[in-house]
């Protein structure tokens, strides 16, 4: 049986009993390591979250990709594995929460569930911190509370010392029959940066580079890679995934290409690698562009801002006049834009942070208030009760947000809310989605492959326009339609 075939790519999904056990430690040093080492190594993170997946990426050399039961079907889940572990020597697929935390009783969309879908073993990190035996008792709950959920080995985080260490292994693999394939020493200084959503975006982070092959150097002294990899491949053969469900056109929908403008730089950092795919084949050209120091705006169909830290990099943004006007017009005259949390920030009036207020592009009619508490974090379900410009009324969007920022109306009443807030927060509670012109914005960030026909109607939506501005470049005595829709 050829374990190195894209059904067969030896996997592990990295779990731990809560959140803050070493997860990320532990994926991200073995990411590098065995890259280091000459290693193929496909990432993937488990649940809507960007910035552990950039690090992820960065680890291994290559984009980390989404995996998460609540946006996306099981179907979609194998084919999204599939196609992006395809030639790697080893899957490692980062998980978040405890095990078996889901969002209800039964556990749903937690991390065991998702291991199974994919075959998955897992790599159970624990921290030891004030413990000894009793792990074993705990670890010994984890293997029988779901059968159905394969402990491959252990990792020992927060380890105190070499009896410490003693203690533990020996109790564990007598107790709970499952190898205990390494540690993580206790540290003095966090070795990641943290900060209020976790870890710092690696793109605002001095010396990313320095952390990981320090996280590296770490793994590669402590754990036994050899033994894990065995292990590893040994399952990945008794697993085998519906080749058809691997299959994924790569075609464009659309015969006149368009140019969809993304805004990406330190201040909007959030976008799903999927997602970027997804509007490159429905014929999109990406134009790249940068808030902060590009100086104009050059020929775009549609604009897609996506979420990021608009408040850290407020003063600058500010100042980048010579961006906001141009692209203001731009969308006072029809600009179809697509701005998801930050990005929808970006478009307000006033950015308020830390005391100071900082003046935005001034298109929707809303100040945004930073509070040092989260006013909305989880998934997220919207019912489109109107139309909007990217989505008809009827339609129902599934996602995720997390977002420090209150909206105050700011000014006149211009445009309208087209969305219901089934579950989440969005602005209010109540309302979400909110539309002027031909701009939606929204505190749920989406996946496209949870949501495939958003790149569609994001193409669809550029097309019309690029299509109205050439018909108004034509025929001056009619100027095109400013209004959404």
């Amino acid at each position: 049986m050829n374990t190195n075939s894209k059904n067969f790519t030896p996997r592990i999904t990295v779990a731990a009993l809560r959140g803050g056990s070493g997860k990320t430690i532990t994926s991200l040093g073995l990411a590098r390591a065995l890259a280091e080492q000459g290693h193929k190594i496909a990432t993937f993170k488990k649940g809507p979250d960007y910035i552990d997946a950039a690090w992820l990426g960065m680890a291994a050399g290559r984009a980390c990709r989404n995996l998460d039961p609540f946006l996306m079907t099981q179907q979609t889940i194998i084919r999204s594995f599939l196609q992006g572990s395809a030639g790697s020597n080893l899957a490692i697929i980062e998980g978040n929460r405890g095990l078996f935390d889901g969002v209800n009783l039964q556990g749903g969309f937690s991390t065991a569930e998702l291991a199974k879908t994919l075959g998955s073993p897992v790599l159970l990190v624990v921290d030891c911190q004030k413990v000894t035996r009793t792990m074993a008792a705990m670890i010994c709950g984890c293997r029988d509370f779901d059968p159905g959920t394969r402990i491959l080995g252990v990792i020992l985080n927060r380890v105190a010392g070499s009896r410490h260490e003693t203690m533990l292994r020996q109790s564990i693999e007598e107790y709970a029959q499952i190898p205990v394939l390494g540690k993580i020493p206790r540290m003095k200084k966090d070795p990641l940066p943290m900060r209020h959503l976790g870890l710092t975006p690696a793109d605002e982070y001095a010396g990313p580079e320095k952390a990981l092959d320090l996280l590296a150097a770490i793994i590669r002294e402590n754990l036994d890679i050899n033994r894990l990899l065995k292990l590893a491949r040994e399952s990945a053969t008794r697993v085998q995934l519906k080749e058809h469900q691997a299959e994924c056109s790569e075609k464009s929908r659309f015969r006149s290409p368009v140019r969809i403008g993304v805004i990406r730089d330190a201040a909007f950092q959030f976008y799903y690698p999927e997602n970027l795919e997804a509007l490159e084949r429905e014929g999109a050209e990406l134009v790249f562009l940068n808030a902060i120091s590009d100086r104009d705006v050059p020929d775009i169909d549609a604009l897609y801002i996506g979420g990021g830290f608009p408040e850290t990099q407020a003063e600058q943004l500010s100042a980048n006049r010579e961006f906001m006007e141009p692209l203001r017009n731009m969308i006072e005259n029809g600009l179809p834009v697509y701005a998801e949390c930050g990005g929808l920030m970006y478009l307000g009036r006033n950015l308020l942070w830390k005391d100071r207020s900082y003046p935005m592009l001034g298109v929707l009619d809303w100040d945004f208030v930073l509070k040092k508490r989260p006013v909305g974090h989880g998934y997220s379900i919207l019912d489109f009760v109107r139309e909007s410009p990217f989505f008809p009324a009827g339609d129902v969007l599934r996602g995720h947000e997390f977002h420090y920022s209150l909206p105050v109306r700011a000014g006149n009443e211009n445009g309208y809310f087209c969305c219901r807030v089934q579950r989440g927060h969005g602005f209010d509670g109540r309302a979400d989605g909110f539309c002027y012109k031909n701009v939606f914005g929204t505190y749920t960030h989406i996946h496209g492959l949870g949501n495939e026909q958003w790149a569609a109607r994001m193409a669809a939506a550029a097309l019309k326009y690029k299509r109205r501005r050439l018909s108004a470049c034509n025929d001056t005595d009619f100027p095109m339609e400013q209004t959404g829709n």
